[in-house]
This record gives C-alpha cells, structure tokens and sequence, in this order.
C-alpha cells in the first residue's frame, strides 16, 4: 500500500529534485516533467504543490536562503575578531556552494538574468545581505585598527563577494577540480593581507 506523502514533506522533496535537477540538467532545461519523474509523480501532481513554475523557482530560491542564513548564523562568533568573522562567514559561503553545486548554476542562469523577476530579486536580496555582514565585520575591523584607514567597508565587502563569485565560477569550469574552501581561504587571506595596517617595525604601533 502506498503511502501519501504530507503537502509540505511532498514540497521539500520537490525542492530538492529541483535543486539537484538544475545542477545536473541546468537550470534552463529544468522542466516539471524531469522535476515530476523525479520524485515519482506526473506533472498535475507538481502543480497542485506549485500552480507555476515560477512558483517551483520561488520556492528553490526562499529554500537557498534559509540554507545561507542559517550558515551566516552558525559562522557567527562574536566573541571572535571581524576579521576571524569574515573568514568564518566566507569559508560558511563556499562550503554551501560546494555541497549544492546547484547555487552558482543558477546564478549565473538566463533563468535567473531574464526569465524570472522573483527568482532574480531573492538572489539579489540573498546578495544584498551578505554584504552588509560583511560590511559590517569590516567596519569592525578598521575601527579596532585590523584595516588600513583609508578602506571603505563597503569596498571590501564587494571585493569579497566577487572573490566568491568567481571561485564559483572558476570551480564550475573546471569541472569542479580543486577544492573550493581550500583556494578560497588561500585567497582571501591574498586579499586581507594587503588591506591590512602595517605594524611599525620593532614596535606593537601601526601605520595607516
């Protein structure tokens, strides 16, 4: 005897099959039949879950951004330096892309860039977010003397999430063919290294 599914057990699993599917097909040539043969159910049986596709894409979008704010908020120590902070924070961001793949296909999508409003302004807000942490830590950290004086938070913030985008980018053409957390810790700390205050030589002192 077969057992029907609770709605909202049924939608994760759809979620999911969306996810996985984007990755593996891309997400143009997603479609609710490979989302329906995935899951086990025919095409009506997706729509009575989600009337539209845009509504299937919603809601892969609002799942992505409860999976990065609970990674945000794991990643968060306040008891650390900004600077430990944004390293937790970034490390958090590429270990999600590595174990969902799916993430930077999408971004990167015609799905996302043309076809889709809603989907196109959750990412973006997803975006949006991530900056202001990050801004925020950086603010932090030039105030305790951690950044050159003349950084503009905001600046850094932008030049981290790019940092993130194009590792994405260069592990997906790849064929995901280096460890993604690895070379973003390598590079990063390229990055702070040369935003950082100079210490005065033989003294604890800075220079701006």
């Amino acid at each position: 005897m077969r057992i029907r599914k609770a709605a909202k057990a049924r939608k994760a699993e759809i979620i999911d099959a969306a996810l996985h599917l984007a990755d593996e097909l891309g997400p143009e040539r997603l479609t609710t039949e490979a989302v329906a043969k995935a899951v086990g159910l025919t095409q009506p049986g997706v729509f009575r879950h989600f009337p539209r596709k845009q509504d299937l894409w919603e809601a892969v979008a609002a799942h992505v951004g409860a999976m990065v704010e609970a990674r945000w908020a794991k990643a968060r120590n306040p008891a650390a330096s900004p600077l430990d902070q944004i390293r937790a924070l970034i490390a958090a961001q590429l270990r999600l892309i590595q174990s969902t793949p799916a993430i930077p296909a999408i971004l990167f999508s015609r799905e996302l860039h043309t076809k889709n409003k809603g989907l196109r302004a959750a990412f973006f807000g997803l975006m949006s977010r991530f900056h202001g942490v990050i801004a925020e830590q950086a603010g932090r950290a030039k105030a305790e003397g951690e950044l050159r004086d003349d950084l503009d938070p905001d600046d850094l913030a932008f030049l981290l999430i790019g940092l993130v985008q194009g590792l994405a980018v260069r592990w997906s053409i790849s064929g995901r063919g280096f460890d993604l957390s690895r070379e973003g810790a390598r590079l990063l700390e390229v990055q702070l290294s040369g935003l950082a205050k100079e210490k005065a030589a033989g003294r604890g002192e800075t220079r701006p």
